[in-house]
């Protein structure tokens, strides 16, 4: 836990790491600033460069350049680098600035963002919301602890080195102090009786506790990373949940939540994507009726590169049927290089005469797609949770840059027709994440049953709209930024990773036109004869 009680507090500017405790005058800096003997200031921090210098990425004429060498080089500096590199150098501090206090606001772990409508409204000072109370911003905060302190540092690098999340992550996130991966699934009686992060008892989870988790994952900025943080979990666990025989929950449930085994959905094929009951794996029932053989393949399955457990969907004689499949030789998988990185786990599944016990049935024979269908709405509104949170954090990134970034002498703010992106990219994220809260609140006042007759096309459309929004955000932060929107690694990082991957929620768990469609035809079939 983050050790402390109450909310999550702002960034501010922090104390320079003055480990000499020394101060300088801007004076005493200026002497130095020719080769061999470099100082610079950045912030009130005086930086010894005369050694490293040598070693700058960019080339040292760029240190001994008249603006720099013995210079205050703040604006220089952030208008080149992120502040990461701050960190990463800080043994060449020598001291600060007398009499001086730094004044720039460096990103920091555990804390809420002070750009404006760098946070969803409920959290930004003086605004108030009528869908979460003192309890969700505790929460919150323990939230935002766990993902800065344990995940985003991993996340920014597996998501290079195309590793899946490690198995003492996930597992941390499975143990009682923490309960991630049985909170990741919803509100239900599997969370009964247990105590989550902040005090709060599981009884009192809600799914706007659950759209927290989500957007704080969101919140890391690493797309494919975060599908492999138990995104196929999150929609292969609830089938066997809600479907399974309790011999089959007891011996898949625990194991999955704890962190020891994994699970995906294994629904889309080569041959069948939004198309579900298009689908050509198969299942045949042996003739003593107590096996099945499973024979076909599934595509872009998340997470299934690394699962020992699938949630199938096969063809059966009369119709679909569901069943968990548990890892053996007869089913291989492969990953499948996609936009983002492969610590998804996306994999190609080859199913070739896989035996299954007839208990592995999941629901009824022949009643597979109310299986199927069952789950979807809760997928497609964790990702509208995952989709608004990422495009807000895109246009965070999106306004600091275009106050850091200067252009024919001033900063690429002042620029009226940036200020017009920032128009429109604000409009959709607030109107974004002000539609999904809607939608959760009518989720905690509804059953199942409910949700299922008047939510799946409004999530649906909402999904739609909020993945339209990433398209329209992304071409405008790649204008913002410019080439370096197109670059991976340095100041756009985070947009040029955006902007390869946010197509993967207009694709994932339905497509725009299909979402939208159902919505339309789903109000088709409750207008009733109103004439003009």
């Amino acid at each position: 836990m983050s050790g402390s009680t109450g909310f999550a507090e702002y960034a501010k500017p922090l104390p320079v790491a003055n480990k000499s405790g020394k101060t300088y005058t801007r004076a005493e800096v200026a002497k130095h600033n020719k080769k061999g003997d470099c100082w610079i200031v950045v912030d009130t921090a005086v930086y010894d460069l005369s050694k490293f210098a040598g070693l700058h990425p960019g080339g040292e004429g760029v240190l001994y350049d008249a603006t720099v060498a013995g210079k205050d080089a703040t604006a220089v500096f952030f208008g080149l680098h992120r502040a990461a590199v701050l960190e990463k150098y800080a043994r060449l501090i020598i001291g600060q600035i007398e009499n001086e206090q730094p004044q720039v606001i460096v990103p920091q772990r555990a804390t809420l963002s002070p750009v404006p409508f760098g946070e969803p409204t409920w959290l930004a000072k003086g605004y108030y919301s009528p869908y979460y109370n003192d309890g969700h911003r505790k929460f919150q905060k323990e939230m935002r602890f766990f993902f800065d302190t344990h995940v985003k540092d991993e996340a920014a690098m597996h998501e290079l080195n195309d590793k899946k999340p490690t198995e003492a992550l996930i597992k941390r996130m499975g143990t009682p102090e923490w309960h991630l991966n049985a909170m990741r699934l919803g509100p239900g009686k599997h969370l009964h009786g247990l105590t989550l992060p902040s005090g709060l008892k599981g009884e009192d989870f809600d799914y706007f506790h659950e759209l927290i988790i989500t957007q704080e994952i969101s919140r890391i900025g690493s797309r494919g990373y975060s599908d492999g943080l138990l995104g196929g979990m999150v929609i292969g666990l609830p089938p066997v949940m809600n479907f399974g025989q309790p011999a089959i929950q007891k011996k898949v449930i625990p194991g999955v939540l704890s962190g020891d085994k994994y699970i995906s959905l294994a629904i889309s094929e080569a041959f069948a994507g939004s198309d579900v009951a298009g689908l050509r794996t198969t299942a045949t029932k042996s003739e003593d009726g107590k096996h099945w053989i499973i024979n076909g393949t599934k595509k872009w399955i998340t997470n299934g590169a690394f699962s020992d457990f699938f949630t199938v969907g096969c063809k059966t004689d009369k119709g679909l049927t569901v069943f968990l499949v548990e890892r053996d030789d007869t089913v291989d998988t492969k990953l499948i290089k996609t936009s983002y990185s492969t610590a998804a786990g996306t994999a190609y599944i080859t199913f070739d005469n896989t035996k299954v016990p007839a208990e592995n049935m999941l629901g009824k024979e022949n009643d597979g797609l109310r299986v199927i269908l069952s789950n979807f709405n809760h997928e497609r509104w964790v990702m509208c949770c995952g989709a608004a949170r990422g495009a807000r954090y895109i246009v965070e990134e999106c306004f600091k840059w275009a106050h850091q970034r200067q252009v024919f002498g001033k900063a690429l703010i002042e620029q009226p027709v940036i200020r017009q992106k920032f128009a429109h990219m604000f409009a959709l994220v607030e109107s974004g994440q002000a539609w999904l809260e809607q939608l959760t609140y009518q989720m905690n006042k509804m059953n199942y049953k409910q949700q299922s007759d008047l939510l799946a096309g409004p999530i649906g459309l909402l999904k739609m709209r909020l993945t339209r929004n990433l398209h329209e955000i992304s071409d405008d932060a790649v204008q913002i930024f410019g080439g370096r929107g197109i670059t991976k690694g340095g100041m756009g990082v985070h947009i040029e990773t955006f902007q390869r991957t946010y197509k993967f929620d207009a694709l994932l768990g339905g497509a725009e036109e299909v979402l939208g469609d159902l919505f339309v035809r789903q109000a088709m079939r409750k207008m009733p004869k109103a004439v003009l």
